[in-house]
């Protein structure tokens, strides 16, 4: 297959701006940031004939080239694991992922991910996110249950990625939290970067250039806990569980960001997930029923 290449010239409106900025202005409607960033890293974007760096100043009259180089066999083992599939066509699927379940592999999980059962289950997937992340647009956190699309094509993985980074899908959590949360709905907007004090951890900081929105609506309020429903204005690692931490309701089961207990895990579950198909381009939206575990401390009503 022939190696897909773009060439720009830099004119006077964009005259100054980073590399990567520019790029992701002009190809965002093909690939996702991250993967421009890596291609930049692995000097397939040349400025000029010559590699730069993403930060690199745009002077006026450069010639950018970019290359897109061809796919790689992804060659991650299939794993015959049962799949929840909600919805599947040629051009995607979406799955209800359980929990303890990672999405694809990484250091330290490198077997019965995600991507491991996908494989098993479909020989087609895209191949935009990189060898070890076929077909994935989007993730959830490990202990995270609840819905993702998964693409087939690149085609397909390039108009739902492009969904993701407008912020025109629509995802909506189930979170059970500690205390009682007072206002019927509210609005978090704090900017969340890497904790300084913990490089494993996000934090609220406001330094960050990293803007956050979540929004929540309270369902029912409990005995200790409040169940709500939250709703992503923008996709930051760990956001729901951060932004719930900083106001003084850490998600229930959520050890990591401070809410101590016996629960197993994190108590949040991607309920919700709406988005325009790729080829029929007409909106399409899912629901899963809560986890047992959500059920049973629901049905409890109390800690």
């Amino acid at each position: 297959m022939e190696k897909d290449k773009f060439r720009f010239t830099v004119t006077e409106p964009d005259k100054g701006k980073r590399l990567d900025k520019f790029l992701v202005e002009n190809l965002a409607n093909k690939f996702s940031r991250v993967f421009i960033q890596k291609l930049i890293a692995e000097n397939d974007i040349l400025v000029d004939g010559a590699a730069a760096k993403r930060h690199h100043a745009l002077r006026l009259g450069e010639v950018i080239d970019v290359e897109i180089p061809e796919s790689v066999p992804c060659v991650i083992a299939a794993e015959d694991i049962p799949l929840d599939i909600v919805y599947e066509d040629k051009h995607l699927l979406v799955v209800n992922k359980p929990i303890d379940m990672v999405v694809h592999p990484a250091p330290g999980s490198r077997t019965k991910t995600l991507v491991n059962a996908l494989l098993s289950h479909c020989k087609d997937l895209s191949g935009i996110g990189g060898v070890s992340k076929p077909g994935i647009v989007h993730r959830i956190d490990k202990d995270t249950s609840g819905l993702l699309v998964v693409a087939k094509t690149d085609e397909a993985h390039r108009y739902l990625a492009s969904q993701f980074k407008d912020k025109t899908t629509k995802r909506m959590y189930v979170a059970l939290v500690k205390g009682f949360v007072q206002l019927d709905n509210g609005i978090i907007e704090l900017p969340i970067g890497r904790s300084r004090n913990d490089r494993k951890k996000m934090a609220v900081d406001f330094d960050s250039e990293k803007n956050a929105v979540t929004r929540y609506k309270v369902i029912k309020r409990f005995d200790g806990f409040t169940q709500l429903e939250v709703t992503l204005g923008t996709g930051r690692t760990h956001q729901i569980r951060v932004h719930m931490s900083y106001v003084g309701h850490p998600i229930l089961g959520d050890q990591k960001y401070g809410s101590k207990g016996g629960l197993a895990r994190p108590m949040l579950h991607a309920r919700m997930l709406g988005f325009i198909h790729p080829a029929t381009k007409k909106y399409m939206e899912f629901t899963s029923d809560l986890p047992s575990d959500f059920k049973e401390l629901i049905d409890r009503g109390h800690l």
